[in-house]
């Protein structure tokens, strides 16, 4: 039914999206989604400098490039947060703009210089080629999404006591700090690993939009994980899909528009949190079909 290209770019957009859903969720709960959009747009001037400096495409020699490039856009944020008076969507936005502007300028002088190099074409890392994802790809997406929940997992308690209360983790004894680069560095790589696939400008939309669609559904933060990589595997599923019936449209921007698209109906139709659950037709329309039918007697 689907042939290999397609199975294990079906594989690697799922893994991508469960592990976004996850690292996400604190993320959303932290707000701090969009440092994952800050993470991202850095990437750019690492994967160009890391291609001049070992004239290499191998995908983890640029990665490495990458992640250290979004680590120090990180970093930035927190050293003018620390030591200015402006707002930290303020930071984010001048830290993204002036890295990604870098990064561009970048990739045009590479383009222009070693434009007889196929291999120096890194423009498919701004919105992302799965199509041609690679089985080796799959397998370190696996690898991040493995290390990733068993992170999660070990680390529960004390991740989920300083997305909530950042003060009390550290009466008990925890390093709030600490936490919080951990969960930096796990959202990096997995912005990292996403890169090739969905590309700089989208995989900050898989940490961000699943989790805040799941948020609608549940205010228990297992569940909201649970639902939130769901969604982000879904999404990965689901726009893959797509892209693999109709030649000429782009995995990357359909995963997106997939995750939109839940993120709408979450939105709309959650109980409780739902707009049209909360409105008075809907309410009127439960109540009865709840009541009870008394066969029109009074």
């Amino acid at each position: 039914m689907f042939g290999n290209q397609t199975i294990i770019v079906l594989a690697g957009t799922l893994l991508l999206g469960v592990a976004a859903g996850m690292v996400g969720t604190f993320a959303v709960l932290r707000r701090r989604a969009l440092m994952g959009d800050v993470i991202a747009h850095s990437a750019l001037p690492g994967l160009c400098i890391a291609f001049l400096v070992f004239h290499s495409r191998a995908i983890l020699v640029l990665l490495a490039g990458a992640l250290l490039s979004g680590l120090l856009g990180a970093f930035v944020v927190s050293l003018m947060k620390r030591h200015t008076a402006l707002r930290e969507d303020a930071i984010q936005g001048i830290v993204l703009s002036v890295f990604y502007g870098g990064g561009i300028a970048l990739t045009r002088s590479i383009q222009n210089r070693y434009r007889n190099e196929s291999g120096a074409d890194l423009e498919a890392f701004i919105i992302g080629r799965a199509a041609t994802m690679l089985r080796s790809d799959v397998y370190q997406i696996a690898a991040v999404t493995i290390v990733t929940a068993v992170i999660v997992l070990l680390l529960y308690k004390e991740l989920k006591l300083v997305s909530f209360d950042e003060q009390f983790c550290r009466v008990q004894g925890w390093s709030a700090g600490g936490l919080d680069l951990l969960l930096m560095v796990l959202t990096a790589v997995t912005v990292v690993v996403g890169l090739p696939s969905v590309g700089v400008v989208l995989t900050a939309a898989l940490l961000i939009i699943p989790p805040a669609a799941a948020r609608f559904w549940t205010d228990r933060l297992s569940k909201m994980m649970m639902i939130s990589c769901t969604f982000g595997g879904l999404s990965g599923v689901t726009g893959t899909l797509i892209s693999a019936r109709f030649d000429g449209l782009p995995t990357g921007p359909l995963i997106v528009l997939t995750s939109t698209a839940i993120f709408l109906l979450s939105w709309l139709l959650a109980p409780h949190r739902g707009v049209l659950w909360n409105s008075n037709d809907v309410q009127d329309l439960v109540l009865d079909a709840t009541m009870p039918d008394h066969g029109g007697k009074s």
